[in-house]
């Protein structure tokens, strides 16, 4: 973890607020320092300047700049230990910072599972062919411990972690950002939706039993797709295995909704 030692080469003139007294001032100076974060000026473990260099920098005042820490500190940028003398530690955040205010955004306006499961039927099947043709081996060689971490027998708990866990990250693997972030923002939901789908089903279960060998052989040849860079056939498989997965998981759930299994 670092700490800049000077800002002079890092903000421009320009792009500096300054002196600015207004209103506006501490969020001027929280948009600078985000926009270094950004361009990876500042990096996630790095500290803030000393709160004296910055105060010296922006030409601001102490509270007005503890304002704009607070306000990068309420968007999870930058982490502040009270009382401690290393300052603010940057924290570049990932889809965690938008998946609950997401969960309960679609909680308030009466999502339900199946739309859920809808959106992420749109989305998985293109990802897995990006993931195929121009995805690295070594996210190919990620997705198959993927389907290896999958249980190899029932398991109603580790395999509803480990099934949503391969979805999100064959999304995010896939090399676009924002289907990405998306995917990140629908995980929780889909583990709990999986988890609960799959509640009522016991080991001697033999409907459950078979489904199962189904799922496992079907993330099995996901992964034999991407690792031979068949796109198309990677999304029409997948594209299969989610209209599948959503007749099997909204059975019994037609109408629950997306705040029926959130806290």
């Amino acid at each position: 973890m670092s700490r800049p030692e000077s800002l002079a080469p890092m903000i421009s003139p320009q792009t500096a607020p300054g002196a600015v007294r207004s209103p506006k001032t501490a969020e001027l100076v929280a948009r600078t320092l985000r926009r270094m974060v950004v361009e990876g000026q500042l990096q996630d473990g790095d500290f803030l300047p000393h709160e004296a260099e910055l105060i010296a920098h922006f030409g601001v005042s102490r509270p007005t700049l503890r304002e704009a820490v607070r306000v990068l500190e309420s968007e999870r940028l930058v982490e502040v230990r009270r009382g401690s003398r290393t300052g603010a530690k940057v924290c570049v955040p990932g889809p965690e910072i938008v998946a609950r205010p997401a969960a309960l955004l679609l909680a308030l306006s009466g999502t339900t599972l199946a739309d859920v499961m809808t959106a992420r039927t749109a989305i998985e099947p293109p990802a897995a062919k990006m993931l195929a043709e121009d995805g690295t081996v070594e996210a190919h060689d990620e997705l198959r411990r993927l389907v290896e971490a999958v249980p190899a027998a029932w398991e109603a708990g580790n395999l509803a972690a480990a099934s949503a866990q391969l979805h999100r990250r064959m999304v995010e693997l896939s090399g676009n950002a924002t289907l990405g972030i998306i995917a990140g923002m629908l995980h929780e939901i889909g583990e709990r939706h999986t988890a609960a789908a799959i509640s009522g089903a016991t080991p001697d279960n033999t409907v459950a039993k078979t489904e199962y060998t189904k799922l496992h052989k079907s993330y099995v040849r996901l992964a034999d797709l991407v690792e031979s860079r068949k796109g198309e056939a990677a999304e029409t498989h997948w594209r299969r295995h989610m209209v599948a997965a959503s007749a099997a998981m909204l059975r019994g759930h037609e109408r629950t909704r997306v705040r029926d299994i959130m806290d």
